[in-house]
């Protein structure tokens, strides 16, 4: 299974602080992917790269049959313990699912297609896809022009490297130009998210390139962020818009 190094080594250090700090998923999202998509009971749903489950058990509770897809062993033991073997939970990637052709009503992707946007991964999506099935590509963005989201990005951006982005929009020259799936629609709402400082810290820690730095220049990070409280206070909002993109099959 191929993931990228910052994946495996950072979110396989932090899946629990993950599953603690960062944001879950708007209501009015997972309405409008069930109008959008028809996702529901008598439909099979893949979440893919499905982390600690955050939005798989929103998946879920629609009656939908959700099948989890995640290659990083923690994040998958979080995920197992968070949906209590309620949902079936794969280790797999994008690149290999172990799906037959047209099985799949949805596949939905949250906070993880900029890690595997490649022609092969979005053709493997689309062989398992349905004619009449959707791919739903979900992020929390998080609202770069907010005060704390501009002071993160200042201690954040100089450890980021090479490391994927979602903020670089690189995986839509992967969809427009394979030619496999048209962008359909797309949604968006508010998200935010209260945390006290420790709160902050760790959901800064939960980042990947940051996990994976060694221990004494992630400390560093981590008193960095404790600052903020000076300016912030000791319960920071942290701001997000919630987005999603709905790709169908081209033909």
């Amino acid at each position: 299974m191929t993931v990228h190094r910052q994946a495996a080594v950072g979110f396989q250090r932090t899946a629990e602080l993950y599953e603690r700090s960062r944001p879950g998923y708007p209501a009015r999202l997972v309405r409008w992917l069930v109008e959008r998509t028809g996702i529901g009971p008598d439909r099979i749903v893949v979440d893919l790269a499905a982390g600690t489950g955050k939005l798989t058990r929103l998946l879920y509770d629609t009656g939908a049959t959700v099948i989890a897809v995640e290659p990083v062993a923690a994040m998958l033991g979080v995920l197992r313990t968070a949906t209590a073997g309620r949902v079936p939970a794969v280790a797999a990637t994008a690149q290999a699912l172990p799906f037959a052709a047209r099985c799949v009503d949805a596949i939905t992707v949250a906070q993880a297609f900029h890690w595997f946007a490649t022609p092969d991964a979005l053709g493997e999506m689309a062989r398992v896809l349905r004619p009449d099935g959707h791919i739903a590509l979900v992020w929390n963005r998080r609202l770069l022009d907010d005060p704390l989201q501009a002071e993160l990005s200042t201690i954040l951006d100089p450890y980021r490297g090479d490391t994927p982005s979602h903020h670089d929009d690189r995986w839509r020259q992967v969809i427009d130009n394979g030619r496999l799936m048209v962008a359909d629609d797309r949604f968006e709402v508010e998200n935010v998210q209260a945390l006290d400082i420790d709160g902050l810290v760790e959901r800064v820690t939960s980042t990947s390139f940051i996990a994976s730095l060694p221990d004494d220049a992630r400390r560093r990070v981590e008193a960095r962020v404790r600052g903020l409280e000076d300016r912030f206070g000791p319960a920071p909002v942290v701001r997000y818009r919630c987005e999603a993109h709905l790709l169908t099959p081209s033909g």
